[in-house]
């Protein structure tokens, strides 16, 4: 007798059985094939899979019958019972033996087919998933007991491990060109599901593990049809924080997600300089997101009638009513034209609330361009972007003109916090900041790069909370100055951002770790108060931080602390080919 199962064995059948065990090996490659399948020979018939109805004394449906006929009895005794006593005006809670033994049937029946009626219905979702998992164990009880019999043994799992065998079908359909990999979610409607799966399809067409890539621990629906498509995983990017930075009378803890070493010390060394000489200012000079998409026209003179229809005030109003349907927080502010030949490039500024704004101004910008082929019926639209905007490129317009938040912030850092914390001098970080940042910028023909490195601590800021990484390109233009101040003895430090392209609203920043980041810094959302307040607050933090990470890597670099800091803690001493094997 098989007392772990309950049933006993089974004679021995001349009938051999054959099974066979899949792998997660490329079935394409036919120089492999011996190898992604192994077969057992079993001269053993199977065991039937056992079912938990098996432990019943009678039949199920009989059980079933008798428990259904129990409950509705006892239900319909009590109930006459119960009416009988309010008519006589006896409490309900004097019961005679008769009426508990009724109550204790009801409640026994109740368990009985709460719990266990319709179970052949469960069994065969059980039964389904977990069939091929009962027969391996099976067997192998069976094999135990016999002769041992020559196995392949199987390959090691991989990171995405499959439910069952319906997605093992679907994986090879979706290796095989089938199934497309992008339709996994709307076929499947489980979005995790579908990563896992995609996963294990990518794994086999490549070769190439992906074991160190997680997919566990992470809302696959919280992306879909909004953040990423064709998800097989996530990459875990550090988050250190700065702080606190004292602006504008608040302070701040900066959220910065890095790779790099010494970045989040540096600039929290910036803040802690800031912090003693009394806090920074930041100021908002701007706000406006921008499209401007091109036309064209059979000539110039037609593009001109245009050029001239759009600068001109009178109609404007009118311009700015077709635009605001687009939203409740779209606010059209100025047109800019440029023209080139029979080419017209438009250039719309307007307001976007708490949003980065982008989509909202694309929206209006649809609406304008429907309302002007009424008055310009020759006028062809070739892009609703034409490079004018300028988005994710650096260029001079966003560096004059400003594209997103435009922000000045600025602090006097006194004489006795540059020699304590900041470990130079005063005039040592004038000359350098003229001979480097202002000079050697220039030699260098750069736009906007009039900094150190404005661009680490918007990156790391940016992907934190949830902002487009790609937009660092504008929002780093960023120009550095410092002076001397109160008799050479102190220093005035500023850095002028024209294009801080950020939201707190829509994208990423909805995503859990980037709404967290948003949160600590108080600008989670959009704000009730004032429609925009958050975002213009990201914008002058953002800007505070940039202040203190170029104040603090200024002053390395003139104390000559740069490379030895570096050195230190911007370099592994582990061996990490140990570690990944």
């Amino acid at each position: 007798m098989d007392l772990r199962r309950g049933l006993p064995p089974k004679p021995p059948s001349t009938t051999p059985l054959i099974r066979h065990r899949k792998t997660t090996s490329n079935n394409k490659n036919n120089n492999r094939s011996s190898s992604s399948t192994g077969t057992v020979v079993d001269h053993r018939s199977p065991s039937p899979i056992p079912k938990a109805s098996d432990a019943l004394p009678l039949p199920l449906y009989l059980t079933n019958g008798i428990f259904f006929t129990l409950f509705f009895c006892v239900a319909y005794f009590l109930l006459h019972r119960w009416r009988e006593k309010i008519r006589s005006s006896t409490p309900l809670h004097v019961v005679t033996l008769s009426e508990l033994a009724a109550i204790v049937s009801l409640i026994a029946s109740f368990i009985y087919l709460l719990g266990f009626f319709g179970i052949d219905f469960v069994q065969s979702f059980i039964g389904t998933s977990r069939v091929d998992e009962d027969n391996f164990t099976l067997e192998d009880d069976v094999e135990h007991h016999s002769k041992p019999k020559p196995r392949i043994m199987d390959p090691l799992p991989t990171a995405a491990t499959l439910t069952s065998k319906k997605d093992e079908d679907i994986v090879k359909s979706v290796v095989s060109g089938s199934i497309p990999s992008y339709s996994l979610e709307s076929k499947l409607g489980d979005c995790r599901r579908a990563a896992s799966i995609r996963r294990e399809a990518l794994e086999r067409k490549t070769g190439r593990p992906l074991l160190g890539l997680p997919l566990e621990g992470f809302d696959y629906n919280s992306i879909l049809g909004q953040c990423c498509e064709m998800p097989i995983g996530y990459v875990q990017v550090p988050v250190g924080i700065a702080g606190p930075l004292l602006l504008n009378g608040g302070e701040y803890m900066v959220p910065m997600a890095t790779t790099e070493g010494c970045l989040v010390a540096s600039t929290n060394r910036g803040c802690k300089a800031i912090f003693a000489s009394g806090g920074a200012t930041a100021i908002l000079l701007k706000d406006g997101m921008t499209r401007a998409p091109v036309v064209r026209f059979g000539s110039a003179a037609r593009a001109s009638h245009l050029k001239f229809f759009l600068e001109d005030a009178l109609n404007f109003d009118a311009l700015s009513i077709v635009f605001n349907k687009s939203s409740r927080f779209a606010r059209l502010q100025s047109i800019q034209c440029s023209i080139a030949g029979k080419n017209l490039y438009i250039r719309f500024t307007c307001s976007t609330g708490d949003a980065m704004g982008m989509n909202m101004v694309s929206k209006g910008v649809q609406n304008v361009l429907d309302f002007l082929q009424i008055e310009f019926p020759d006028m062809e639209v070739i892009g609703i972007s034409g490079n004018f905007c300028s988005d994710k490129k650096p260029s001079a317009v966003n560096w004059i003109e400003g594209r997103g938040k435009s922000v000045v912030c600025e602090s006097v850092i006194t004489a006795d916090v540059v020699k304590k914390v900041l470990k130079t001098t005063v005039p040592a970080l004038v000359e350098l900041n003229m001979l480097k940042n202002l000079t050697g910028s220039a030699i260098a023909g750069s736009l906007g790069g009039f900094n150190a490195h404005a661009a680490n601590i918007v990156s790391a800021v940016f992907i934190a909370t949830g902002q487009d990484p790609a937009q660092n390109i504008e929002s780093s233009h960023c120009i550095t100055m410092m002076e001397p101040v109160n008799s050479g003895k102190d220093l005035h430090i500023s850095v002028t951002m024209p294009s801080i392209e950020v939201g707190t609203v829509g994208g990423g920043t909805q995503l859990a770790s980037q709404s967290a980041c948003l949160n600590l810094l108080g600008v989670k959302g959009a704000s009730k108060e004032s429609p925009g307040a958050n975002a213009r607050l990201l914008a002058t933090i953002v800007a505070g931080s940039v202040l203190a990470g170029e104040l603090s890597l200024m002053s390395a670099i003139s104390s000559g602390q740069l490379v030895k800091s570096h050195m230190k803690y911007n370099r592994s001493n582990r061996d990490m080919t140990v570690i990944s094997s």
